[in-house]
């Protein structure tokens, strides 16, 4: 279980109330969970919005064959619309993240919380791939100039290629996103209990931008591979280049040799890297801000 400090701290970022209390009440498990929507969605945004050209300079690293050149403009296409999936997205993955975690922390021995972190991430990153899977494909077809807006997009794309175009390439996500998921947030969870066993306090926001930045970056690096797969099968339309996520490994290697699995990998780290500390960052400061208002509001009922 997850340490937790009962002094207030201006600058603590976990506050001590928390639903993972073997007493805490519904209220408060709703309390905990609209929170993490809220925070979940404003961390995404303000990744999204900052770092996006990094990513757009990694998907066109990873879509472009032997000798292709990488074209350097417009390199926010498609934010606009991305930012209208990544909204509900990251709100749905803290919202599910959050909950999941704290139930399976009560239910598990001390000495499994990497368990319950692991777990907690994959079924969050599940639940978020209803809207994250659209969004990607929308967004790197438009990253790689296909298309000239998102709606544009969303229009040709179920012209050409039926509403399962928008979910082309989703069990390749899954397969990237469920590990990246399960251990960015396991690595950040797990660094905070070592950081604040050793440390004998909670974490203030530098430290929190640090780990989070670390965890980013070790996850990103790690799964490259996955990510290069992925988008391959999104951006490839209805030419069926590869015929399944299998095909498209063994299509690369063959024509491209193995370190075409590793493409983008200088971006990916670096963006996930960044995006981990202000994602991280902005997400625990907004939770302990609405954490701080919803005891203040209670607190307030009872006079």
């Amino acid at each position: 279980m997850q340490p937790e400090s009962c002094q207030p701290h201006p600058h603590d970022v976990i506050s001590c109330k928390t639903s993972e209390d073997p007493n805490a009440s519904p209220f408060d498990f709703l309390g905990v969970f609209c929170d993490s929507v809220i925070a979940g969605g404003a961390a995404g945004v303000v990744v999204e919005a900052a770092l996006y050209p990094i990513d757009t300079i990694k998907t066109r690293l990873q879509v472009a064959h032997a000798g292709g050149k990488i074209m350097l403009k417009g390199l926010y296409s498609g934010l606009a619309g991305n930012l209208a999936g990544v909204l509900p997205a990251s709100a749905i993955f803290v919202g599910v993240y959050e909950p999941t975690k704290q139930k399976l922390l009560k239910s598990l021995p001390d000495n499994l919380s990497a368990l319950a972190h692991l777990t907690a991430g994959a079924i969050g990153g599940a639940a978020s791939s209803i809207v994250r899977v659209p969004t990607e494909v929308i967004k790197q077809r438009m990253q790689t100039a296909q298309f000239a807006s998102a709606p544009d997009a969303v229009r040709l794309i179920i012209a050409k290629e039926g509403f399962k175009g928008l979910y082309v390439g989703y069990g390749s996500f899954l397969l990237r996103d469920l590990p990246f998921d399960a251990l960015q947030f396991c690595i950040y969870e797990q660094l905070q209990i070592g950081f604040k066993l050793a440390a004998r306090r909670d974490l203030n926001d530098p430290e929190v931008a640090m780990i989070g930045a670390f965890a980013g970056a070790i996850t990103g690096a790690l799964t490259t591979p996955l990510d290069v797969i992925k988008t391959r099968l999104m951006v490839q339309g209805s030419g069926n280049q590869y015929q399944g996520i299998c095909d498209c490994i063994g299509t690369i290697i063959r024509e491209e040799g193995n370190h075409a699995l590793w493409k983008g990998i200088g971006p990916r780290v670096l963006w996930i890297g960044i995006g981990g500390s202000i994602f991280f960052g902005v997400l625990e400061r907004t939770k302990q801000i609405l954490e701080q208002r919803r005891i203040r509001d209670q607190d307030s009922k009872h006079y």
